[in-house]
C-alpha cells in the first residue's frame, strides 16, 4: 500500500508544472517599456508575484513564460490592470500594435485611476497604428500624470511639428487647387497640432478671405488678429485688418491697423492706402454740405471756396494782411474756408466787403479762381506757367478782349478746364459740382498732392 502511494505522489509530482526561476535581467530587452506599479493593496498578494516573475521573462525575451504568468495573475485577480497592461507590452515586444491596443484599453477600462504604464504603452500601440493625433493625445495624459518625462515631451514636440508639416503642405496644396474648405479644415488641423505658430494663423486667414463670405471674412479678421497677439511684428496680418476693416467703412480701425502696420514694415501702397482712408475720414468729419457738392447740378461761392479751402490748403498761404474784411459770411457753414481764400487772394470779395457766398459760379468765375492757383501748383515749372498765360486761345464764344479771357485762356491751355463743341468755353454756364471738383483735382495733379 505504501508503495502504491509513492508511485501516485510520483506521477502526480510529475504531471505538475515546474516552477521555472524567474531571470536575473541585468540588461533588459525593453528598456523602453515602463513596468506597470502594482496596486497597493495587492502588493503582497499572488498575482503580484506572477507580475513580478512575468515583466523579468518578459525583459528576458521569453514572452510564452510571460504571458503565462501575467494569465496566472489575472486568473487570481481579474481586475490585476497591471498584468492586461504587461500583456499588451508582450504585443508590442511582438511587433502586433494591433493586437496589444486592446489589452492597454482594457487596463485603463478596469484601472481605477489611468496608470503611467498603461497610457505610455497605449501611446506606443497608436503610433505603430499611424495614428498619431491619438498616440499625442496618450502622451500628453502622461505628461499629466508624471511631467518629468522629458524624453516624452520631446516625443510629443516631434509629433505635433511632423504632423503640423503634413497638414501645412496639404492645406497649401488645397488652396493653391482653390478647394478653399479643404484647405481650411487643414489648416485648423494643423493649428491644433501648433496653437501658437502665428504664420498658420495668416496662412488659414487669407485661405478665409479668399471664400469672402461675411462669416469667413469674420473669422480671418479673427484669425488675423490672433496671428498679431503672437506675432507683434506681423506687418502683413496688421495690412490685413487694415483692409477688411476698410472694407467695412470701420475707417478709424483701419486706419490704426494700416499705421501700425507701417510702423514695422514700409510700403508704398499700403502708405496710400492709409492716406485715402484718413482722406475718407476727413471728408466724413466735414459738413453735410461739404459732401454734397460733387453731385449738384451748380456750386455756389462757398461751394468752391470750400474745395479750394479743404483740398489745396497747401497751396493757400497769405497773399496779402490777414486784415481781409468781410461781412456776410458769419454762421455759413464754409466760413473758415472762404475767409482762407479770400486772405490768399484766390477769391476776393466785392467791393463792398460782401462775399455773396450764395451765389452761382459760372465759367468764368471758375477760370479765373483756376488762373490764380495755377501760379501755386506748378511753381516748380515757371516755364509751363508762362506758356499758359501766353497762349491765347481762340474760342467762339469769348473774344480776346473780354476781361476773363486771359484767364480763361490759361485755364484751357493747362488742361484744368475743357472746350465745349466748336471751340465754345460757355462763359456765363454754371459750373456743376462733378466740373469744379475734377478741375480742383487736376490743379492738385500739377502740385503733386495726388
Amino acid at each position: 500500500m505504501r508503495r502504491l502511494v509513492l508511485v501516485a505522489a510520483l506521477v502526480i509530482s510529475a504531471c505538475a508544472p515546474k516552477v521555472v526561476p524567474a531571470p536575473v535581467v541585468t540588461a533588459p530587452k525593453f528598456p523602453e517599456f515602463v513596468q506597470p506599479s502594482v496596486p497597493e493593496a495587492l502588493a503582497g498578494s499572488r498575482a503580484a508575484e506572477n507580475q513580478r516573475r512575468g515583466w523579468a521573462f518578459l525583459q528576458a525575451g521569453d514572452f510564452k513564460l510571460a504571458e503565462r504568468e501575467f494569465a496566472a495573475a489575472l486568473k487570481a485577480v481579474p481586475a490585476f490592470y497591471p498584468a492586461e497592461t504587461a500583456l499588451g507590452y508582450i504585443e508590442l515586444a511582438r511587433q502586433d500594435a494591433k493586437a496589444a491596443l486592446p489589452h492597454f484599453d482594457k487596463a485603463l477600462e478596469i484601472g481605477q485611476q489611468p496608470d503611467l504604464s498603461t497610457v505610455l504603452g497605449r501611446g506606443q500601440a497608436l503610433l505603430a497604428l499611424d495614428r498619431e493625433p491619438e498616440a499625442v493625445a496618450a502622451f500628453e495624459a502622461a505628461l499629466a500624470i508624471d511631467p518629468a518625462l522629458t524624453d516624452i515631451r520631446r516625443r510629443v514636440e516631434v509629433l505635433k511639428f511632423r504632423s503640423m508639416e503634413r497638414n501645412l503642405e496639404q492645406a497649401r496644396q488645397a488652396a493653391r487647387a482653390g478647394r478653399l474648405d479643404e484647405a481650411i479644415r487643414a489648416y485648423t488641423t494643423a493649428i491644433a497640432s501648433s496653437p501658437d505658430s502665428p504664420f498658420l494663423y495668416r496662412e488659414l486667414a487669407g485661405v478665409e478671405r479668399q471664400k469672402a463670405t461675411p462669416a469667413d471674412v469674420e473669422s480671418a479678421l479673427e484669425h488675423f488678429r490672433k496671428a498679431t497677439a503672437l506675432e507683434p511684428t506681423d506687418a502683413r496680418s496688421l495690412a490685413q485688418i487694415g483692409e477688411i476693416l476698410d472694407a467695412r467703412e470701420d475707417l478709424e480701425g483701419a486706419a490704426k491697423a494700416y499705421t501700425e502696420s507701417l510702423a514695422l514694415e514700409a510700403n508704398a501702397d499700403l502708405q496710400k492706402r492709409l492716406d485715402a482712408v484718413r482722406a475718407r475720414l476727413e471728408l466724413a468729419r466735414l459738413p453735410a454740405e461739404f459732401r454734397a457738392i460733387d453731385q449738384a447740378p451748380q456750386i455756389s461761392r462757398a461751394d468752391l471756396a470750400a474745395l479750394i479751402g479743404i483740398r489745396l490748403r497747401t497751396l493757400l498761404p497769405a497773399a496779402r494782411s490777414n486784415a481781409v474784411v468781410i461781412t456776410d459770411v458769419r454762421g455759413n457753414w464754409a466760413a473758415t474756408w472762404i475767409m482762407a481764400v479770400a486772405r490768399a487772394g484766390v477769391m476776393e470779395p466785392f467791393a463792398n466787403h460782401a462775399f455773396q457766398p450764395r451765389t452761382v459760379v459760372r465759367r468764368t468765375d471758375l477760370a479765373q479762381v483756376v488762373a490764380r492757383l495755377l501760379p501755386r501748383a506748378a511753381a516748380q515749372r515757371p516755364d509751363r506757367i508762362k506758356a499758359w498765360e501766353t497762349a491765347r486761345l481762340k474760342f467762339s464764344d469769348l473774344s480776346a478782349s473780354h476781361l476773363a479771357y486771359p484767364a480763361a485762356s490759361a485755364a484751357v491751355a493747362s488742361g484744368v478746364l475743357a472746350v465745349a463743341g466748336e471751340n465754345a468755353f460757355q462763359p456765363s454756364r454754371p459750373v456743376t459740382g462733378a466740373e469744379a471738383a475734377d478741375a480742383i483735382a487736376k490743379l492738385e495733379a500739377l502740385a503733386g498732392l495726388r
